[in-house]
């Protein structure tokens, strides 16, 4: 999680958040390009495999996903 500092990291879940909330059942690529959308609206920019790992954990879950524990991991 050193890659990003703490300011970064709240742009990032809050793009987690809005994309999770309202993506809900969407298919996985959906979902990651939503979220590469969000990141480039707040000009984050996040590493191309924590992108994939952040779509991969809100495909899954179906619900919250911490992106600091996704991205810990």
């Amino acid at each position: 999680m050193s890659d990003y500092q703490s300011e970064e990291i709240e742009a990032i879940q809050f793009v987690v958040n809005r994309v999770s909330a309202y993506q809900d059942g969407a298919e996985e690529g959906f979902v990651e390009k939503e979220l590469r959308k969000g990141f480039d609206e707040a000009e984050i920019q996040v590493a191309p495999e924590h992108v994939d790992k952040l779509a991969a954990a809100i495909y899954d879950k179906d619900g919250d996903v911490s992106a600091v524990d996704v991205l810990s991991a």
